[in-house]
């Protein structure tokens, strides 16, 4: 879509309003509003004005006017707004100089696609995201000097077997036996239908909606697969859709990893292949039916996995489901068909053009731009280098004894573990100037300063249990 289609788009729902939609460097969407009748064929290139310093891991505030970019080829109809509201994803520039933003993460994940290209190894990228998420009836939490709590609930929820609900009807769903039983047990059907409704309304392919593993109301939407830049601007469109649904619905939805106690988590798989001049690169007739190639890839991931954690599990929470033992891949080997790894190769097809590797331990609280982005040069680092991943794992890594486990390494236990793992190993990212040193350090400094030191200093419900009484 070129800046004319996109603005006879609006036109032709009856747009009121321009809502110019982007991502900050933690990963969440921004947003401002300009009337659509502003809205002209050299906005797309002349852009709209906004304070950087005021959005989180920018510019400092006396260098903080910066210009939104919108790009044609993302708008739709945004489908809550009251009034007519034609959406566009931005990149960002700089007003002096008028180039592209080396924070900005839509232009990292732009980059990432063109170095890709300049290796000779492949020209697409293609990604296929898997975001699970929670559905709550009722959400509540506080931090103060002097106390602390979260409580969530669900009306799906096993805790409450025995709530007076005039008439309690039973029928609440067991931990970790969610995925995936019928109504009346799975309670969010509608819901999820409606979700997808309101993705097929804004251009986004649906492959599948389903209840997931835990109790309180765990779900799983999934999005067809498509090139990487492209199916970054749809999770952040998808998580939009799932958010504001459930809020007109008088309910809550969170992607956060860890949410619940004692169940499974949310994890977001995220498929990846290669393909050349429209022909895919996995498939071969090495293990799982991959290329040498293929394998390669996996050997970069594997290799890099410590540090691509400071990217795709940015939050202290991520470290909560990435815990050894329990439902989440942690363990870094490879496997077919073998969830239990943390790199799968998926075989449901036997078609050369659906080999592909997913990846298991990211989740839905990254920036899918960054994520995406690293994962691939991890990946295009193990083919230049040509890393093989040894050998498979193919026993349920669960059932490994103490002994055997100690041969397969794992995940980063912490996300201070993980950004000490990426100051030390993110050459591989600075590869066609994709990430930059600049983009690195304010990573870094930012979430060591806003988030580790941040949660080192509250205790939690959990040590009062442990050791009030020492």
């Amino acid at each position: 879509m070129n800046p004319k289609a996109a603005i006879e788009l609006g036109q032709k729902n009856g747009a009121v309003m321009v809502d110019l939609k982007f991502i900050d460097l933690p990963g969440k969407w921004q947003h401002t509003s300009i009337p659509f009748t502003l809205l002209e064929e050299s906005t797309f290139e002349d852009g709209v004005g906004f304070d950087g310093s005021s959005i989180r891991g920018f510019q400092p505030i006396n260098q903080s006017d910066m210009l939104l970019i919108p790009d044609p080829i993302t708008a739709v109809m945004d489908p809550f707004t009251k009034h007519p509201t034609l959406s566009l994803q931005c990149t960002i520039q700089d007003t002096i100089t008028r180039q592209a933003y080396s924070r900005d993460p839509r232009y990292i994940a732009r980059k990432a696609t063109e170095y890709l290209k300049s290796t000779g190894i492949a020209d697409t990228a293609y990604f296929g995201p898997e975001a699970e998420f929670f559905v709550f009836d009722d959400v509540r939490f506080d931090v103060k000097s002097n106390n602390g709590f979260y409580f969530v609930d669900s009306v799906e929820a096993v805790w409450n077997t025995g709530r007076e609900e005039n008439p309690n009807l039973g029928h609440k769903i067991r931990h970790k036996e969610g995925y995936f039983p019928v109504p009346p047990q799975d309670t969010l059907m509608d819901l999820r239908t409606e979700i997808v409704l309101a993705m097929q309304s804004v251009g986004l392919s649906v492959e599948l909606s389903h209840h997931e593993v835990a109790t309180a109301g765990q779900g799983e939407i999934g999005m067809r697969f498509d090139e990487l830049l492209r199916n970054a601007d749809k999770l952040m469109l998808f998580k939009y859709i799932v958010k504001n649904v459930a809020a007109r619905n008088g309910k809550s939805a969170t992607f956060m990893p860890k949410p619940l106690a004692m169940d499974n988590g949310n994890g977001m798989h995220v498929h990846q292949s290669l393909w050349k001049d429209g022909k895919p690169l996995f498939a071969g007739e090495e293990y799982g039916g991959l290329s040498e190639l293929a394998l390669y890839y996996i050997g970069g991931i594997l290799k890099h996995a410590k540090s691509l954690n400071a990217i795709t599990n940015p939050t202290t929470n991520s470290y909560k489901r990435l815990v050894p033992g329990f439902e989440a891949p942690v363990n870094l080997a490879y496997s077919s068909r073998n969830r239990s790894a943390s790199v799968r190769i998926s075989t449901y097809s036997p078609s050369p053009k659906s080999r592909r590797i997913e990846v298991r331990f990211p989740d839905p609280t990254c920036n899918p731009y960054l994520a995406f982005s690293a994962m691939m040069l991890a990946g295009i680092d193990g083919i230049q280098n040509k890393i093989l991943p040894g050998a498979p794992l193919d026993k349920d890594i669960y059932a490994l004894s103490p002994e055997e486990l100690k041969a397969v390494p794992t995940v980063c236990g912490s996300l201070g573990e993980a950004l000490a793992a990426l100051e030390a190993d993110h050459e591989y990212l600075l590869k066609g100037d994709v990430f930059t040193k600049d983009v690195i350090e304010m990573w870094l400094d930012y979430k060591r300063e806003n988030e580790v030191n941040e949660d080192r200093r509250y205790p939690t419900p959990i040590e009062y249990k442990m050791y009030y009484d020492i």
